[in-house]
């Protein structure tokens, strides 16, 4: 069993171990690339640069001090996360579990730019397979994704649903094994229904006048799980039952412990001002306390 499993190797994650390894933790780090600080062409406001950094730089300077500390580094994607006294990291490269974790994935920048999705959240609409999958026992419904993340969801909903497909909207799936899950790759036009979802309308390649053709773009669904691209800090979050704060980012204490012991979060995934300085200091402070409440679980105290 791991002490401390730190998701995510940006700026938050890699201080985290820092500390954490300092501190005779020996953490283990899944890196599932580099996420938005690749966007940033040139860091130059934060302390010690004597010149511009790339956010690429930045990155992989970061993973490369962690190793020299004797930090383990793990490519992999997470797919989510459960457990009861202990925590289970579920991966690509195999199943996990930890003592404590803490979230450092960064935070999602764009919602789904698809009609319905916004309108019918908590009717039907759902971000979390594992809490919600109950509410679909014996239902047809739906995932939207095309990665290992989508796939994983919707083996979790294969459980109890009565029937699961996979809508990629347009793209090419991506998952890295074998399953008997349906996958539909068209384009989705929407997430249609009433007072809660009923269906998934997709684009036709052909549009005519006969509605009764027109029909079979329409697939009944009861309820649509959005699982695009990777599992983030809050989906990671909402699986293992820690709170959201209003504005959907990971609520944390001054310790950067979250609602559910031993779970922590600090960067972006925190909401808050979006810049590294502040993602290193809540990395920093995570690890530290990550690191004491394993000491206390220990100790029995």
């Amino acid at each position: 069993m791991e002490k401390m499993i730190i998701i995510g190797a940006g700026p938050a994650g890699i201080s985290a171990a820092l500390y954490a390894a300092r501190s005779n933790m020996n953490p283990l780090v899944i890196n599932n690339g580099i996420g938005a600080l690749e966007k940033a062409e040139k860091i130059e406001n934060y302390y010690g640069l004597d010149h511009p950094l790339s956010g690429k730089e930045l990155f992989e300077t970061g993973i490369m001090q962690a190793k020299a500390l004797g930090v383990r580094v793990l490519d992999a994607q997470v797919l989510g996360m459960g457990g009861f006294d202990t925590f289970e990291v579920h991966t690509t490269a195999g199943d996990f579990e930890s003592q404590s974790v803490i979230l450092a994935t960064g935070s999602k920048r764009a919602a789904p730019k698809i009609p319905g999705v916004k309108e019918f959240e908590g009717k039907g609409v759902s971000y979390c397979a594992v809490c919600d999958a109950f509410f679909y026992r014996g239902k047809e419904v739906a995932v939207l994704g095309d990665s290992d993340f989508a796939l994983h969801e919707a083996e979790e909903l294969a459980n109890l649903a009565s029937g699961v497909t996979i809508y990629t909207d347009g793209r090419e799936p991506r998952f890295s094994k074998e399953h008997p899950i349906t996958v539909n790759t068209m384009k989705i036009q929407a997430i249609e229904g009433e007072d809660k979802v009923s269906g998934i309308r997709l684009k036709s390649d052909m549009q005519t006048q006969d509605a009764e053709a027109n029909q079979s773009s329409f697939m009944p669904a009861d309820g649509v799980f959005v699982a695009l691209g990777t599992a983030g800090s809050t989906e990671i979050a909402r699986q293992i039952g820690a709170e959201l704060t209003e504005k959907g980012h990971v609520k944390v204490g001054p310790d950067m412990q979250t609602t559910v012991p031993g779970l922590f979060a600090a960067g972006d995934c925190t909401g808050g001002l979006l810049q590294v300085a502040k993602a290193v200091y809540e990395g920093a402070q995570a690890g530290i306390q990550a690191g004491k409440y394993v000491r206390r679980l220990q100790s029995g105290s």
